[in-house]
Parts: structure tokens; C-alpha cells; sequence
């Protein structure tokens, strides 16, 4: 397991959060998730315009998260590894749970 104390070592997991911080990333990442992709397969799939598609995709490859393969005149996108697809996928499962109170939260006073 990896131990970072106090912030020392944590920019890299800082800098993926930040890579993964738009609504059109997150939802590249769990269709990526599913296999690789053609840009005008995530267009579709998406509903956003392909100029849009590819800045994305050049944000998530430039951070490491997203990979090329070449098939004849077209360019398959696809995750980099599976870790990246776990942490979107929990963080998309997260946000749909019902919040739950904690037991040890603080009370509002009356």
C-alpha cells in the first residue's frame, strides 16, 4: 500500500484529478471504459461536436490517462489502464448514491 505523508508525493494524484475534472472527460473515460473508441463513435455516443471530442482527448492523452492505436487512416482511442476507469466509474457511482448522513456528523443547532 502506499503511504504519503502529510501532501508530499500527492501532486501526481492531484494532476489526474485535474485531468479528469470536466463532464465531457469523465464521460470519455466510461466509454473508454467499454473498449476502445473511434472519435466519431464518442461523437455519437457523446452528443458533442468533434472539435470538442478531440480537445478532450488531448487533455486526457496528455496527461497519460488515454492511448492511440492506428487502424489504416483511423485513430482508436483507448485507456491507458483500467485504474482510471475505476476511479471514474466509483466517483460516477458516488454522485448517484442518496447522501448519507454520518453518524459523527455535527448536528445544525435549532
Amino acid at each position: 500500500m502506499l503511504c504519503v505523508d502529510g501532501v508530499t508525493g500527492l501532486e501526481p494524484a492531484a494532476t489526474l484529478l485535474r485531468a479528469l475534472a470536466s463532464p465531457v472527460r469523465l464521460a470519455v473515460v466510461r466509454e473508454l471504459a467499454e473498449g476502445q473508441r473511434h472519435v466519431h463513435e464518442l461523437v455519437a455516443s457523446l452528443g458533442v461536436s468533434q472539435p470538442l471530442v478531440s480537445q478532450h482527448l488531448r487533455v486526457l492523452r496528455s496527461a497519460g490517462l488515454v492511448v492511440t492505436r492506428r487502424h489504416g487512416r483511423e485513430i482508436a482511442y483507448l485507456l491507458a489502464d483500467q485504474h482510471v476507469a475505476h476511479i471514474v466509474l466509483d466517483a460516477i457511482a458516488h454522485s448517484l448514491e442518496e447522501p448519507h448522513e454520518h453518524p459523527d456528523a455535527a448536528q445544525p443547532a435549532p
